[in-house]
């Protein structure tokens, strides 16, 4: 199999790494990560320009029908400076569902607002005390006249600060862990009785704390089947798992690059500490398991279209608990080469690393994944 870009989405590449250049040099991000937004209103609004938000909806939504490599090449282009654009929680998940899921109306409603780079969307699955369980929705959504009330929380809303819908999951039948039971919801994040606890991440982004009280909902705003929300989650959440592992493949080509930088310039004993050969050899590690965790990551993202969901799930976990390993090391190994300087705020490497943590805290972390792999070892790839 041939896993070299197209020249299609090579010239998306070289156009991306421009936009984004032009909008997150390092003192910039260090800004837009201060800033009350917590990221660019303009990268957004060029990122819509040039059709990067459409990439992955299919030609009828008016996207352009991408693949699972070119989001790939996107969320890479994303790492490499460290964006903090909503990318994954608007377009690979949210625009994902409301294909997927939402009635016609609201398709055709919402999708060219996303495409046109005016409406930002944010999925609310996970609760407190779940962890990284889907299925455990303490959240409750019950009948109002022809439409919902909700009522329950949800933590770590990624970019919710920011959205203007949220996607909720509600219990609406079986116990707290059921599986069945669970559907998804699309709110307003002006309606009433919604109250959001917006706070920045530990790598500059921004997530908000839910409180939902007798939010009153109409009947379009059930996304899917009623009680078969869960399903349209999991493949949401594992389209987001395989741009994450791609956005960790820039932040450790950016780390890579800052760290082989360091040791062919920092002197000691009069020569540069590049030339001492344990070092040499640490670089080398760091840069092969970088191109390990790609090997990984395009598995994933090819895994995405045409393979039976088995398989799919164990490749989705297989590069997760592979690409959180690889990059902890890599990010390890980053700051201590650096030594005193690989943590201070003014100094990229400690920002990379903080988001390679996050990364991999981020819809499941490692240990998480490894326990998933093998309990689906067992189970027919067919199923």
């Amino acid at each position: 199999m041939d896993f070299r870009y197209s020249e299609e989405q090579l010239a998306l590449q070289d156009t991306l790494q421009r936009c984004l250049a032009r909008h997150y040099g390092f003192e910039q991000r260090r800004a837009l990560s201060r800033s009350a937004a917590g990221h660019s209103p303009h990268a957004w609004r060029e990122l819509a320009e040039l059709g990067v938000l459409a990439l992955p909806l299919p030609e009828q939504a008016g996207g352009f029908g991408g693949s699972g490599v070119d989001v790939m090449l996107v969320m890479e282009e994303c790492g490499r400076v460290l964006a903090l654009e909503p990318y994954m929680s608007t377009v690979v998940l949210g625009a994902g569902i409301l294909h997927e899921a939402a009635a016609a109306a609201v398709r055709e409603e919402l999708l060219p607002q996303i495409v046109a780079g005016e409406l930002r969307l944010a999925l609310a699955a996970y609760e407190a005390a779940g962890r990284y369980q889907l299925e455990y929705v303490t959240c409750t959504a019950r009948p109002a006249g022809a439409g919902w009330r909700l009522s329950g929380r949800k933590a770590v809303v990624l970019d919710a600060p920011g959205a203007h819908y949220l996607l909720v999951s509600a219990r609406t039948a079986g116990g707290i862990t059921d599986g069945a039971g669970v559907s998804l919801f699309l709110v307003s994040s002006a309606a009433r009785g919604l109250s959001c606890r917006a706070y920045a991440t530990h790598c500059g982004g921004r997530a908000a704390d839910l409180e939902l009280q007798d939010v009153e909902l109409g009947p379009d705003a059930l996304l899917g089947p009623l009680d078969g929300g869960l399903a349209i989650i999991e493949r949401a959440i594992q389209r987001g798992i395989a741009a994450l592992c791609a956005e960790a493949l820039g932040v450790a080509g950016t780390l890579n690059g800052a760290t082989l930088e360091h040791l062919k310039t920092r002197r000691q004993f009069g020569v540069p500490i590049g030339t001492f050969q344990a070092l040499q050899h640490r670089m080398a590690d760091m840069y092969i398991a970088a191109e390990q965790a790609r090997s990984m990551t395009i598995s994933a993202a090819t895994q995405l279209e045409g393979s039976s969901p088995v398989q799919q799930r164990r490749a989705i976990s297989a590069a997760k608990a592979y690409v959180g390993r690889a990059m902890r090391f890599i990010g390890q190994q980053a700051v201590q080469l650096h030594g005193g300087m690989g943590l201070v705020d003014d100094f990229i490497v400690g920002h990379g690393f903080k988001r390679l943590t996050m990364i991999d805290m981020s819809f499941g972390d490692t240990d998480y994944h490894f326990g998933r792999f093998s309990d689906m070892l067992e189970v027919p790839p067919e199923s």
